[in-house]
């Protein structure tokens, strides 16, 4: 599924979710296009390991990382000003996105997902969220490619590598992500 297409679901989500980010929603995205690695959204919903529920986990992710993005980031479907409400609205898109998964009972894809979360809130308070080597990317690359694909005892020692602040934990994330997709 395209951007694009994904975008308006995530628009008719939050609309049917009565919630009143559904005002602050752009009419058309300006589109998200990860530099330096795939789109988290199409890598983790191309896995095997979610087939049978691929367009809810694209939906959840989406919503996760829209969340992101409004924590730190340019927002491709929610535009907020004041960065205080912004915050909270990125907090609801996870909370929306968790909870889709949890729905479908994907503990995994939850899991990931907190993964990614805190590793990217890591980065970017170490101010590693841009540039080359980009912890935040990199934790959403093999993230998403571990919601697709599963995780293994690579991905495992990655995370940790983030977590414990090793400067080669960008790299050895993106090499998980990269392992796991072949």
């Amino acid at each position: 599924m395209s951007n694009e297409a994904t975008s308006d679901r995530l628009r008719t989500a939050v609309r049917e979710s009565g919630s009143p980010l559904a005002d602050v929603m752009s009419a058309a995205p300006p589109g998200y296009v990860a530099d330096g690695g795939p789109d988290p959204v199409a890598l983790a919903a191309a896995g095997p390991r979610v087939a049978a529920h691929r367009d809810e986990v694209e939906l959840a992710v989406s919503a996760v990382l829209e969340g992101c993005l409004l924590h730190y980031g340019r927002p491709r479907v929610v535009h907020i000003a004041d960065p205080d409400l912004a915050l909270l609205a990125g907090d609801r898109l996870y909370a929306l996105g968790l909870a889709r998964l949890a729905a479908i009972g994907d503990l995994t894809a939850i899991c990931e997902l907190a993964d990614i979360i805190a590793l990217s809130a890591q980065a970017y308070t170490a101010g590693d969220g841009d540039g080359d080597g980009d912890l935040a990317l990199a934790a959403w690359h093999a993230g998403a490619a571990a919601i697709g694909w599963g995780t293994d005892a690579a991905t495992v020692a990655a995370k940790h590598a983030a977590r414990a602040g090793d400067p080669g934990a960008a790299a050895a994330l993106h090499a998980a992500a990269a392992r796991a997709v072949d």
